[in-house]
Parts: C-alpha cells; structure tokens; sequence
C-alpha cells in the first residue's frame, strides 16, 4: 500500500523531493526509503537530480512502466495522500482519548451555559447524562432552546483530539478526516529556532483537531450510518458516528428524520450498550469499529409519539425543556437588552406581557424576547428612531413576529 501511494503521488504532483514524498505520505523518509529503492529497482521510478545528501534530497519523477502500474493501481483505488493508519493502531487511540469518569464539574457545566438563563434544576438533569457520556433525549415545545442547549455543550472541554486521515482494514481505505466536521488545532511548536530540521510532534498520519460536534437534521437517512462506498474512488467514507468519536453527534429534530425513530435506535442499540459498532464492507464482512460518541437526541414531539416505553427505554437519559416562568422570561429579555445596548425598561416589558400573554394565556418560549427585539431593532433602523424601545414598536414587532391568533 506504501509503494502504491508513493507512485500515486508521483503521478499526482510530477516531478517530487525525497523529503516532500515523505511529508505527503504522513511518514519519515526513512520510513519510505527501503521502498523508494525498491521501486527504483523495479524502473518504475528513477532519480531525475540530487543534491548528494542521499535520497531524501533527490528529485524523482514516473517512468512510463511506473505510470502504467500506477494506472492499474489508480483502477482499483483512487486514494492519494497520507498514508492510512490501520484499524488496530486507531482503537486503543480512540479510547485512551475518552472522557475519564467524574471529568465533569458543575462549575465547568455552569461556564458553558453562562451566556443561557438556567436554572439549578437543568444543570442537575443535564450533567450527570454529559458526564457519563450516556444517550440523552432533550425534548419539549419549539422556540425553547433544545439546540442552543446542546449545541452550549461543544465548549465544554478545549482538550483536542488526534483523528486519522484515513483508515486501513484487509487493504480497504476508510476515510475519516473531514473538514466539513473537523477542525484543526495547530500543534505547539516547542521545537529551537536554531535546529536545522524540526521534528514534527505527531505521528503526521494522524491530525490534531477540536473535538467533533455533528449535527444532523431531517436528512439523516440509514445509509449516512454505515460506510459509503465510492464507485468511482474506489474507497469508503466513514460514517457521521465514526467521525464524531470523542465528541458529541446530535440528531435534531429526532422522529422527522428519512428513517423512523425505532429504525434509528435499533441500528444503534447494541453500539450504545457495547460502545462498539458494526460497519458492513460492500463485500459484506463487517469490521468493528469504537463507538465512543456522545449521543444527543432533540425533539420537538412528545415522547409516546416517538415510540413505546421499551423503545424510550434504549436512550438512557430523557430531559424535558419546559417553557420559561415569567421570571425567566424577563431574564432572557433584560439579556437580550443588553447584548444590544437597548436600554431594558421594566415597565414597559410588564406592559407587555399583561398585553400579549397574561390576558391572552399566549404561551411563553424562550426564543420570543430574542424574535421579538430583533424585529423590533430592524423597525427602529428602518424608520431612523432614537435606539430605545416603545410600546408602539413593541406591538410592531408582535404584529410582525406572530401569525393572527397564534396563542399556543
């Protein structure tokens, strides 16, 4: 596979410096260079110019036989670049990455909700379930913060982790760094100024990011949950569970997804329990892979519409989201205010909820302040008004945040 990806980069990128094929490979030159010579014993490649410091300093470019095997490769695999980190050196990675037990604090829990108004009670509910990693329904009334909620909970811990590139298993590549859900950290560069080569502080297969936090909605169909196969590339992507170990996957919206509910939580009941999931090869052997992800599920339907008692009884921890007190409410506003610079008058919010929802018995959410003065500040924009609030653009903003008789 090492030979194979060495051609393939060659074929890639032309003409190429012994270090730099190294590098593009993830490994020392040292690593490759038993290959590089083997490969120069072949004729497949040869030295186009060196600098006479060994083969790391040569320039080596494809003989036609080296393009023709690397077209018959490039036929059965079109995966080029760093070199695959095989199955049983990412396992014990994953778990040695994990979360130790009691890592949690309440403290660290109030920190990351500090830009929220909570209550005492929530963090209770919420912090055993972060804590012990275990599968979490969040659900309650649209408009309450079920998202913003989970979504708070990607901040709590800086620490970054270490993914491969790609994986290897019975010669399969799988596919695992995705930059659409992965971020990179840059490594601390603790190495002199003075050194002539700096070492690199990792294993270069490997790279450092943020710990995942992926989010599907209702596109999330069964398929996105195994291994992908590409006709074309000739390798797998892995799937959305894969990518986020040591990290958090939510599935909002969860019972309006492509798939129905119990068809997810049975594709997962044994990964749950087990932390150990089961991926299908287009061959059709399966591999094992860890499953070591924080499972958040958010709904907006109640819980017996999502399935039956024994169902619910596969997600361990559930956590309805209420809707605010009043107190509440007049938190989320008075904060609302102030990340804005509207001067936050008392009276006039008391008016405004005797209006619009003690005499109507309107529902609270706490996304109405927000909604509310957002559509306020567009109308005092709009219309060059002093930056404060009023009764008349607060009945504005009402009228044009709510449908006519919307009072659920």
């Amino acid at each position: 596979m090492v030979e194979q990806l060495i051609l393939k980069t060659l074929y890639y990128q032309g003409e190429t410096l012994g270090r730099d094929l190294g590098a593009g490979l993830g490994l020392k030159f040292s690593l490759i260079e038993s290959h590089v010579d083997a490969l120069k014993h072949q004729h497949l490649i040869v030295v186009k110019k060196s600098s006479g410091i060994g083969s790391i300093s040569a320039i080596f470019h494809l003989t036609d036989a080296g393009r023709q095997q690397t077209r018959e490769y490039i036929t059965s695999c079109q995966y080029c670049g760093v070199a695959p980190v095989p199955l049983s050196q990412y396992i014990p990675m994953v778990h040695k990455q994990r979360h130790p037990d009691s890592w949690l604090s309440p403290e660290m829990l109030r920190k990351a909700f500090q830009h929220m108004v909570v209550t005492p009670e929530l963090i209770t509910r919420v912090g055993p379930a972060v804590n012990a990693s275990k599968s979490f329904l969040i659900y309650g009334q649209p408009g309450n913060g079920k998202t913003y909620l989970a979504e708070a909970l990607f901040g709590l811990d800086p620490t970054p982790v270490y993914i491969p590139y790609a994986l290897e298993h019975q010669g399969m590549i799988i596919q695992v760094f995705d930059p659409l859900y992965h971020e990179p950290v840059a490594e601390s560069n603790k190495t002199s100024v003075t050194s002539i080569a700096s070492a690199p502080a990792c294993d270069q297969r490997w790279i450092r990011v943020k710990r995942p936090f992926i989010v599907t909605g209702g596109e999330l169909d069964l398929p996105l949950l195994d291994l992908s196969f590409n006709e074309v590339s000739r390798y797998y992507d892995a799937p959305l569970q894969l990518k986020a170990n040591n990290g958090i996957y939510l599935i909002d919206d969860f019972g309006r997804q492509k798939a129905t509910p119990a068809q997810i939580l049975n594709r997962w009941i044994v990964p749950m329990e087990r932390h150990v999931d089961y991926l299908t090869l287009k061959n059709g052997s399966k591999v094992n892979v860890p499953f070591e992800c924080f499972l958040i599920f958010s709904s907006n339907l109640k819980p017996d519409q999502l399935g039956d008692e024994a169902f619910l009884r596969r997600i361990q921890y559930k956590m309805l989201l209420r809707n605010p007190d009043e107190g509440e409410f007049c938190k989320i506003f008075e904060r609302v205010c102030k990340q804005h610079d509207l001067p936050f008058q008392p009276e006039l919010l008391e008016r405004f909820l005797e209006k619009y929802y003690r005499k109507t018995g309107k529902k609270r959410r706490r996304c109405h302040p927000r909604d509310v003065l957002e559509h306020a500040m567009d109308l005092i924009r709009f219309e060059r008004k002093p930056w404060q609030l009023t009764d008349e653009i607060l009945d504005h903003a009402y009228d044009s945040c709510f449908v006519a008789g919307d009072e659920d």
